[in-house]
């Protein structure tokens, strides 16, 4: 690994980190897209990077504030995190089962998507 490499690295996690607190997006949103473009991954090898790099609790800070002004409902969240870890297994299975360049096209194809409702739609 080289200096720049590093120092791209820590970027991408800075960025990821304050999109992730203030907006709640982070992992897939910026990290993916900034390892393809910048440290030419492949998309399989940067949603799997993305994946690992959450294993740790790196939302424990912002939850955590997030939670002291009241905005957690714990209920909810656990079980969506129950489903998410079924899910993601699930999801994992089917991703590296698909070529490289149809992973990537769903993948941006979601990001549009989504982009569009949240701009157009109420």
């Amino acid at each position: 690994m080289t200096l720049t490499q590093m120092i791209l690295l820590a970027i991408i996690g800075l960025m990821a980190g304050i999109f992730s607190g203030s907006l709640g997006v982070g992992g897939a949103i910026i990290v993916i897209p900034a390892l393809i473009f910048f440290l030419g991954f492949t998309q399989h090898q940067a949603q799997g990077t993305s994946l690992a790099f959450m294993i740790p609790p790196v939302t424990l800070m912002a939850a955590i504030q997030y939670w002291k002004n009241g905005y957690v409902n714990w209920k909810f969240a656990l079980i969506l995190a129950l489903a998410f870890f079924v899910g993601g297994y699930l999801g994992s299975k089917i991703s590296i089962s698909l070529p490289d360049n149809v992973l990537r096209k769903a993948f941006g194809g979601l990001l549009l998507v989504v982009a569009i409702k949240l701009i157009f739609w109420k």
